[in-house]
């Protein structure tokens, strides 16, 4: 406790002093936003849906997915904390990063990106070609965002959805399995229900100097949001239950007993209890970290995906 109140009354300078007496790994590291790599765990859900999770190989293509995945949202956030660096130094969230504080030049970031992201791309086409080209897309679709395409109020929230939506395919193309409708669908909405309580979360907290913080927030309401999240949250419920009894790619017994809509009941309360995390608590800015967090949800998910596993496990 002591540690933490010492370092959070560091000044800025203080901060960078210690960061540069830190080895050039660990802070391209740092720069590279572990944190965030959680998302990415999206590309093992086809190795669920498609039963190869007891296939070594399968599992093995997914590992080496997620890890390519991580290494291509991680090139992105170092370009933009490159870009961005004189920005974050104004920002008391963002001005302790490594590329901000001075600790990391930004051309060490960019010469480290050079060297990792073509290596990157090669065995991700070696991988899968398709896996290749779905990681260009979604690089693509975040340096867009990146560069504009965030202050385009609803536009912004649908290219947050694209990029878990990607991850899903990529997982698929990995393991080289069909890609399923529902995949696409549900992975969807799931996702547009994160980034419009991630949008409700800043709204609520920033009030009137929303707009100051990110440009597109002047555009949201509250109740704007809270109409969008009505259809959203009803529409991820009706496709992930639809999904449970009618999806052509589960096994056959599976879809005459029915009993994968067990997984139903986990589905709504993850959902309820993260929008009692974002209206109740505030803490919907970074769905990531609530997700550990908070233990009732992380439980939640875990139950999820062992009763999900277990049935499919059984009656495949």
């Amino acid at each position: 406790m002591i540690q933490a109140m010492q370092t959070s009354t560091q000044t800025p300078a203080e901060v960078t002093a210690r960061a540069k007496r830190e080895p050039l790994p660990l802070l391209l590291l740092k720069a590279m936003r572990p944190k965030q790599w959680t998302k990415n765990v999206l590309l093992f859900a086809g190795l669920l849906f498609a039963l190869e999770f007891t296939n070594p190989t399968s599992i093995a293509r997914a590992f080496a997915g997620f890890v390519l995945f991580c290494v291509y949202s991680s090139a992105v956030y170092i370009m933009n904390d490159v870009r961005d660096r004189e920005k974050d130094k104004l920002n008391a969230r963002t001005r302790n990063r490594p590329i901000a504080s001075g600790a990391l030049s930004p051309g060490a970031a960019i010469a480290a990106v050079v060297v990792m992201l073509p290596i990157a791309l090669v065995l991700g086409y070696l991988l899968n070609p398709w896996f290749a080209l779905v990681a260009v897309v979604y690089m693509a679709k975040d340096v867009g965002y990146s560069f504009g395409l965030k202050n385009v109020v609803i536009l912004d929230v649908f290219l947050i959805a694209v990029g878990f939506t990607l991850r899903a395919a990529a997982g698929a193309l990995a393991i080289q399995v069909e890609i399923s409708p529902w995949l696409y669908v549900v992975t969807t909405l799931g996702a547009l229900f994160l980034a419009l309580n991630k949008r409700k979360h800043e709204v609520l907290l920033l009030a009137e100097n929303a707009s100051s913080h990110r440009p597109v927030l002047g555009e949201y309401s509250a109740a704007l949001i809270d109409e969008m999240l009505a259809v959203i949250t009803a529409s991820t419920v009706m496709a992930y239950s639809l999904y449970t009894f009618t999806a052509e790619n589960l096994p056959p017994r599976l879809r005459e007993n029915h009993l994968m809509m067990l997984t139903i009941p986990f589905v709504l309360y993850g959902i309820f209890r993260y929008l009692y995390l974002v209206y109740q608590r505030n803490e919907g800015s970074s769905p990531e970290e609530a997700l550990f967090r908070d233990k009732p949800l992380l439980i939640c998910v875990v139950l999820w995906a062992v009763t999900a596993a277990g049935l499919l496990f059984y009656f495949r």
